[in-house]
């Protein structure tokens, strides 16, 4: 465009190697995205994956579940985790973490570099995103919602739907992780603002039909066939969602830095007033709905609005360099990223001890108690069964259902007679809990049934020292 500003190349190198190279490499390296029970297990489900060479169709860890229906719509990811872990362990986890984090930094600064200055938009959504960066399937979920956004972004672009074989993304999608079902939703938004927007309907309707079409035949392309298509659905009806923070609504008090960020965004909009079509505020709007609602879904919204709002806020008035240019930084920039990960991958981490890692605590158990039933903390169920101990209960909560998760909230609550029933029940044999749990500890520690036989700064064992009475 002729008059367009055109910056000096030399900050935008630098920002292109700040934005995709030393952010996502620190952000990977942080001994945070360990903070999470469910590591543990989606590490130990991809290595029983590449061990038996097949897709668990029910549980192998726990012994309230045991050979009871499963559906691990989240196979490929835990063999990439688990494929990393046996490379080089955490540190592997770790490499792998940050070259998804690369991956999505590029796509997304790639974009806003069209338009505005990149840097403002990953950092918003990098605030957005490290409290639910943690190395679960989610993460490698989210270079591939930018790369579809961007997708339906050049298709509307040109006029038209997006090519054919892009639908091959919601294949991999499908296989990683539940949330393939926005890329859906995505996708007809777009759809729809083209039927709209434009006047030749026919057109729209044929091409955009057509890729919705390959695309919903796309999604029925995965290791647990229909289940994996319609399980994400049938978890969003459990009761129990409420008892899980990442299901829990937005607060300030849950995740301030959101409430922080979108602030920021909302003031940002208001002074530049971007032009948008109304669909894409709708998709926002609904994104932010859900976001409020549901706290696991604030790092959808802030990479969906990352890549929509430059464009918007630019008012036709791009500010990068030219295409030919930014395609040689990128091209320049991949042996670098590739010799990070690398060297990620070599340098040692551990996570940090915590009910979510409690290894000094699994590693005091006697031998002769670790094939008994234990009663464990939640977050502790992970890392039991990569220890190879079958838990009463871990993350999978939309395997075991409501009844099994109520009635461990019950229990983990202080209820003398719940936690008795379970006791007679599963012949539990020990217990291990995290130190905040002092309503059931202090149960414990007044029971003549119990002893405890070890506690570190994060959690307890006891030992049942006797049946328990019946009541």
């Amino acid at each position: 465009m002729e008059g367009a500003r055109r910056p000096d190349p030399g900050p935008f190198y630098l920002s292109l190697v700040i934005a995709v190279l030393l952010v996502p490499a620190a952000l990977g390296s942080s001994q945070t995205i360990f903070n999470d029970g469910d590591v543990s297990w989606h590490i130990a489900t991809g290595q029983w994956i590449l061990d038996h060479r097949a897709i668990p169709t029910t549980d192998p860890f726990s012994f309230t579940w045991a050979s009871k229906p499963w559906v691990p719509i989240e196979w490929l990811s835990e063999v990439l985790y688990a494929s990393a872990y046996r490379i080089a362990a955490y540190s592997g986890v770790a490499a792998l973490v940050t070259a998804a984090l690369m991956a999505l930094h590029a796509v997304v600064f790639v974009n806003a570099s069209r338009w505005i200055r990149p840097l403002l938009p990953v950092v918003l959504m990098d605030f957005t995103l490290i409290p639910t960066m943690l190395a679960r399937p989610h993460l490698l979920t989210w270079p591939l919602l930018a790369l579809w956004t961007w997708l339906m972004l050049r298709a509307r672009e040109a006029d038209r739907a997006p090519p054919l074989a892009s639908a091959l993304v919601m294949t991999v999608w499908a296989n990683l992780h539940g949330s393939f079902v926005f890329g859906l939703l995505i996708a007809a938004v777009f759809g729809f603002e083209a039927l709209i927007a434009t006047p030749e309907r026919a057109r729209v309707i044929r091409q955009w039909g057509l890729f919705g079409l390959v695309c919903a035949l796309a999604v029925c392309i995965n290791g647990n066939g229909f289940e994996g298509v319609v399980h994400p659905l049938r978890f969003t009806g459990l009761k129990m969602l409420p008892l899980i923070d990442e299901w829990k609504p937005s607060s300030l008090s849950l995740t301030p830095v959101f409430f922080g960020v979108l602030a920021v965004t909302l003031l940002l909009i208001l002074w530049r007033r971007p032009r948008m079509h109304w669909v894409r505020w709708a998709l926002l709007a609904g994104m932010l709905a859900l976001a409020l609602l549901q706290a696991r879904h604030q790092g959808m919204l802030a990479i969906i609005a990352a890549m929509v709002l430059p464009e918007a806020i630019a008012k036709d008035q791009p500010v990068a360099l030219d295409l030919g240019r930014r395609q040689r930084a990128m091209l320049l920039l991949i042996p670098a990223m590739a010799l990070l990960v690398v060297v990620r991958a070599a340098l040692p981490i551990r996570p940090i001890e915590s009910d979510s890692n409690p290894w000094h605590l699994i590693a005091a158990v006697p031998p002769q108690l670790r094939a008994q039933p234990v009663f464990n903390g939640y977050s502790m169920g992970g890392p039991l069964i990569l220890s190879g101990i079958r838990p009463y209960i871990d993350g999978r909560g939309d395997m075991y259902g409501d009844e099994l998760v109520l009635g461990y909230a019950t229990i983990s609550n202080g209820n003398a007679a719940a936690f008795d029933a379970a006791v007679r029940r599963w012949n539990i044999g020990w217990v291990m809990l995290p130190n905040w749990n002092v309503k059931l500890t202090a149960l414990l520690d007044r029971s003549p049934a119990w002893r405890r036989a070890y506690r570190d700064k994060v959690g307890v064992i006891y030992v049942r020292r006797s049946p328990p009475s019946a009541s």
